[in-house]
């Protein structure tokens, strides 16, 4: 199983017949993914069909595993041909009033014009939504639901495909941090000098103070002073996060919030290598390995 990216697009066009083909319904889907700490998706629909949100949302949810999504779905109608209805009780209201206006002489008789009163604002209207019966309104939204299906397909493909260059940055940056562990390793063993020197410095300091440290307290702070100086715990734990975060992108799936936690821990490792240099060049490194983390760290924040 391989590893998905949460950034994607895609968009799906396609018709729906109904009436025995007098109408046409023509659609198309839009989705966009970028990345998110969990599932968060919205949509956006046209005037009654909300209904379609909690059946789509299921679908998403079984399809998508993590990522911000935004979901638009445009829905038009074309008839092959419009009803018109004449609205003739307005026609009525109309005549009426003229008949009264006569009869007061507020204005002088005259015949009414057919295209006249067909140019009255609201005389004609177009049926261009006739309603549907429950068997075309199933059809359609089968037909839709559909349709989202196959938009999440391409949307699916598009994060796989970002996944595959994911997996490749963040196998370049775990071989980079355990070259840094080595690396890390290797300087340390070969600078056992300045850490004499360095503990011989914090030594003298203990036993000029007054009143003199007990032998016993001296035991004491030897001890720290030697485990402060010693990175092999903080190594061996850093190459055993590197080979966690390995078997993880191997494994692939949604593993972005596993990642993200495992570089805390790498991050938490880098800081004490850092703290416990006894040497520029451990430093060095120990800055080295914290800059790496932190590319790591960003590429992981969009793994899936």
């Amino acid at each position: 199983m391989s590893i998905n990216s949460m950034t994607g697009y895609a968009r799906v066009e396609g018709t729906h017949e109904t009436d025995g083909g007098a109408a046409t319904w023509q659609w198309s889907w839009e989705a966009k993914s970028v990345n998110g700490k969990g599932l968060d998706v919205r949509f956006r629909l046209p005037g009654g069909f909300d209904a379609l949100e909690i059946p789509a949302r299921k679908l998403v949810g079984a399809k998508i595993g993590r990522g911000s999504l935004s979901v638009t779905l445009t829905l038009s109608r074309q008839t092959s041909s419009r009803a018109l209805t004449v609205n003739r009780e307005l026609i009525e209201q109309i005549l009426e009033l003229q008949s009264t206006l006569e009869a007061e002489g507020k204005i002088y008789p005259s015949p009414p014009r057919l295209d006249s009163l067909l140019s009255v604002r609201g005389i004609l209207e177009a049926d261009d939504e006739p309603a549907q019966d429950v068997a075309q309104k199933e059809a359609l939204i089968a037909a839709l639901m559909a349709g989202l299906d196959a938009v999440l397909k391409p949307l699916a493909a598009m994060r796989g495909e970002e996944g595959v260059h994911l997996a490749t940055m963040l196998t370049t940056h775990l071989d980079k941090l355990a070259e840094l562990s080595r690396a890390a390793k290797d300087t340390a063993d070969l600078q056992p000098g300045q850490q004499r020197e360095r503990m011989k410095q914090q030594i003298a300091e203990i036993l000029e103070q007054s009143p003199p440290v007990s032998e016993e307290r001296l035991g004491q702070e030897l001890a720290l002073l030697a485990t402060k100086a010693d990175i092999r715990e903080e190594v061996d734990r850093l190459d055993a996060h590197v080979a966690a975060c390995r078997d993880l992108v191997t494994a692939g799936g949604v593993i972005g919030r596993k990642l993200d936690f495992i570089c805390q821990e790498l991050n938490r490792e880098s800081n004490t290598i850092c703290s416990k240099a006894a040497s520029l060049a451990l430093t060095n490194i120990g800055l080295e390995l914290k800059s790496t983390v932190e590319q790591f760290r960003e590429q992981v924040q969009n793994v899936e």
